[in-house]
């Protein structure tokens, strides 16, 4: 047995806003008690899905239930991402997920940014993970692989769900498209728990015909945690369970989900709180 501690597993306020497949959006109360009843070490404040007062309405219940907060960015600009490092901070969140919507159209373009936003953080004493995610800055698997070789000091945030579906990565994976994922997962220190396909963005685990994707994604967590775990002599990393509500999560001739989100995000955190421990020889 090893001393690494447990897998650190999020949840997302976004994923709770509905939380089932009734549709009803929680108080946030509520969403927050279900969550840390549930074990999990932290919620996810996604600063896209909702706004700075529902960050600061959430956090007394956050502090209450002993949650950890963790701030997800969408900087539209290089200099705005300094207020949301800053609340970071006073928030006590561990890192910045940063989905930033700066849209250079070179990699020469984007390199000055990414140095920038990295300079913001060290200033501020908070890292920064650049979230693997379409309609962004790393909205481009090659792209982003240019952008890690050329700015060595980057670290990502491995939601591979976006390169999946953005790449129509088919199966079994190429050789080439399995280099560019190792190459990501060799920079991540975050990762996030969502099955895409090549065709969908988000598909139900449950479903046996879904397996193989499963299987794909199990594969990438576990690697990462492998590297992860080679970097790192101590700690565990942090996997965010980000499992969106419609029109993310597949939905029916009537508008209602085909599955329970909920219900597959404790599936998630279970698997890969397995897959952490069989990797840091906890198991």
């Amino acid at each position: 047995m090893t001393d690494r501690p447990p897998l650190k597993v999020f949840q997302s306020l976004w994923a709770m806003q509905p939380h089932g497949r009734d549709g009803v959006k929680l108080p946030l109360e509520a969403a927050c008690e279900m969550v840390a009843e549930a074990g999990y070490d932290g919620l996810a404040i996604d600063l896209g899905a909702a706004d700075v007062a529902t960050a600061h309405a959430v956090r007394p219940h956050l502090e209450r239930l002993g949650l950890t907060p963790l701030i997800v960015a969408f900087p539209g600009t290089v200099a705005s991402l300094r207020e949301t490092i800053a609340m970071a901070k006073d928030f006590g969140s561990p890192f910045v997920d940063v989905i930033g919507r700066v849209f250079p159209l070179s990699v020469e373009g984007g390199i000055p940014i990414i140095r920038r936003w990295i300079e913001m953080g060290e200033e501020a004493g908070m890292p920064l993970h650049f979230e693997a995610h379409r309609d962004c800055i790393t909205t481009d698997l090659f792209y982003t692989a240019q952008l890690l070789d050329a700015v060595p000091e980057m670290r990502m945030g491995a939601d591979l769900s976006h390169y999946v579906v953005g790449r129509e990565m088919r199966l079994p994976l190429s050789p080439e498209n399995a280099e560019l994922v190792r190459r990501v997962l060799e920079r991540s220190d975050s990762f996030q728990g969502r099955v895409a396909s090549r065709q969908q963005i988000q598909l139900q685990i449950g479903f046996p015909h879904h397996r193989k994707w499963v299987d794909l994604f199990e594969g990438f967590w576990r690697k990462g945690f492998e590297s992860w775990a080679a970097r790192n002599p101590v700690g565990a990393p942090v996997f965010l369970c980000e499992l969106g509500p419609p029109e993310y999560a597949m939905t029916d001739g009537e508008g209602r989900e085909l599955s329970d989100r909920w219900e597959e995000g404790l599936i998630l955190r279970r698997t890969a709180m397995r897959l952490w421990d069989e990797v840091a020889g906890r198991a």
